[in-house]
Formats: C-alpha cells, sequence, structure tokens
C-alpha cells in the first residue's frame, strides 16, 4: 500500500505539534548538561554528526545545531541527526534532521542510510524501519557493505512538493541565468532538476541560493544540476536547501533520476555519479523510490559542557 508522507507528517504534527521533541519531557541542554555524546558519519562525503537521544533525550534548537554543524568552531557537517524513540508501532527509531542553517526537514537519502547501518548494526537485524517527519521508510543491507532506503513514493504534483501556485512540474520555467526549463520532485522534501551540457562547468555557488530561494518554492528547495551521461548513468551536482554545495545528497540523486526519467532521458535504475562517487536509484514501476550506497562512520566524540553553554548563549 503507497505511503502517505504528507498525511504521516500531518498526524505527528497532530500528535506531537511542531516541535515532536517537546512532548517527550526532553532533558534541556542548557543549565549545565554534561558532555553530549556524537557520532560522525558520512554517505559518499555527505557528511552528519549523530547524536542518540533515544535514552536521554536532547532538546535540540536551531542555534545549538548550527553550533554543531559549524566547521570553525563546531564539528562540522551538511545536517545533524538526532535518534528519538519512535511513535510508530513499525518503527526501530525516529530521525529529526537538521541543515547545517539549523532549519528541521523531513527527508534526507544519505542520512537515512546512514541511521540504518547503525541501527542494524546495533540490533543485528538485515531490516529495519525508520520515521521521519516526512514518514516512515525502510532500509536494509545490501551487496558490498552498502546500504539501501527505500524513500517511498515520489510526489510530482505541484500542491505536494510543494509550489506556491499550479504549475507543469515537468517543464517548470525558473529562470537562472542561462536556466529555466526544470523538472519539480518531492522525496520527502522540495527538489528543482536541470539538465546541463556540462554539471562541472555550472557556478553552482552562484545559481543555487538564487534557485533556492526562488518565490516560487514556499518551503525554500534543493537544486540539481544533472548531465546525461548515458541511459543508464547521470553526472549530477548538488546544492542542498540550508548546506549549500555537498558532495553527495541522497534525495537529489534520487529527484535526478525520476526527473530524468520522466524526461525519457533516462532509464528507471541508474547510476548516479556525485563529486563525493556513485549511488544506485531505482524508481520502480510502483512509484517507489530505492537508494543504494555505502556508508562509513568517521570517528566518535563527546561535546564539552562548557562548549554546548557558549554555543547557546545569545
Amino acid at each position: 500500500m503507497e505511503r502517505a508522507y504528507a498525511s504521516q507528517g500531518r498526524e505527528h504534527r497532530r500528535r506531537h505539534g511542531e516541535a515532536p521533541w517537546t512532548s517527550r519531557r526532553p532533558m534541556p541542554i542548557r543549565g549545565g548538561m554534561d558532555s553530549l555524546a556524537f557520532t560522525k558519519m558520512h554517505g559518499l562525503g555527505n557528511d552528519f554528526v549523530v547524536i542518540d537521544a533515544r535514552r536521554r533525550p536532547v532538546a535540540m534548537a536551531p542555534d545549538l545545531a548550527r553550533a554543531i554543524a559549524d566547521r570553525r568552531q563546531g564539528v562540522g557537517c551538511d545536517q545533524l541527526i538526532v535518534i528519538e524513540q519512535p511513535t510508530m508501532a513499525d518503527a526501530d527509531a525516529f530521525m529529526r534532521i537538521f541543515n547545517a542553517d539549523g532549519g528541521e526537514v523531513g527527508a534526507c537519502g544519505n542520512a537515512a542510510r546512514c541511521i540504518a547501518a547503525l541501527l542494524m548494526q546495533e540490533t543485528g537485524a538485515g531490516r529495519i524501519g525508520l520515521e521521519t517527519a516526512a514518514g516512515l521508510i525502510h532500509a536494509q543491507a545490501a551487496a558490498a557493505g552498502n546500504v539501501s532506503v527505500d524513500l517511498g513514493p515520489v510526489r510530482t504534483d505541484w500542491q505536494a512538493i510543494p509550489l506556491a501556485e499550479a504549475r507543469d512540474t515537468l517543464h517548470l520555467d525558473v529562470t537562472a541565468g542561462a536556466l529555466g526549463d526544470g523538472v519539480a520532485v518531492s522525496v520527502g522534501n522540495p527538489h528543482i532538476v536541470f539538465f546541463v551540457a556540462d554539471a562541472d562547468a555550472v557556478p553552482l555557488a552562484e545559481l543555487g541560493p538564487q534557485i533556492e530561494h526562488h518565490p516560487l518554492f514556499p518551503e525554500r528547495t534543493n537544486v540539481e544540476f544533472v548531465q546525461v551521461l548515458g541511459p543508464s548513468a547521470l553526472r549530477v551536482r548538488v546544492w542542498e536547501r540550508g548546506a549549500g554545495i555537498t558532495r553527495a545528497c541522497g534525495t537529489g540523486a534520487c529527484a535526478a533520476a525520476v526527473a530524468a526519467a520522466r524526461r525519457r532521458l533516462s532509464e528507471r535504475r541508474v547510476e548516479v555519479l556525485m563529486d563525493g562517487g556513485p549511488l544506485q536509484v531505482d524508481w520502480r514501476a510502483d512509484g517507489t523510490v530505492c537508494l543504494t550506497g555505502p556508508v562509513a562512520t568517521s570517528f566518535t566524540g563527546s561535546l564539552a559542557p562548557a562548549w554546548l553553554s557558549a554555543a547557546e548563549r545569545p
């Protein structure tokens, strides 16, 4: 049965409010909290600071998330991930996702694969359910130490992405430089995909923020620049909403694959070559999309109480 991300997200907010962690009586960080343990992980260089808050809930705020993600004065990451107890019966954990700018978002494909790897290592299971603000997703171990995650049904209707007004999502006019004809897709978060002759020649740092903040996207958007290498291969570079240029983006790889297939530029199963390396994407006949790739743990550590206190000062 097709999972409805939007309805699951609304149900989560109904039960827990816009800040779902507040109903779980979290331990506030202000006021002298002990050190905060973390694990640093990445999927093809798309890196994450992971905090396990299942036994000791943490009141993560945007300012603290920004401080942790800071690559000069914090740990540094593209996204901060907080693992919490699930609210859905068939989920093993709830995954909260904060972008480097402190904004909380609903989906991150590479982070889901990393957290799935942690949970499978912990439990010995070969498959897990992961609850997110965008809905329930499933992940499993794959060949060669890779992890696959089923990100559920892709949405292409303008309301679900969402757009500010009714538009054709297969040919979306969003003018930025010489670009104009994009494909809009939701993989639990908004994306717009542009097809270019040479992805490496695109001025990503210039065009990315312009498109991310385009008024047509009320929740802002992730941006992909895609070069079709062949019927089963794409070269993709990404500007992530709230994070900027990243070496890889799981949902971005999926959005690129779906957009290429919708335009009949590629097959539904492709290899997506990102700056950090290749990901495998399979847009299935039932409309769900599966992402497969490697994960790695870089190191573990802890944030000192004095640093935590300083990070939260206004």
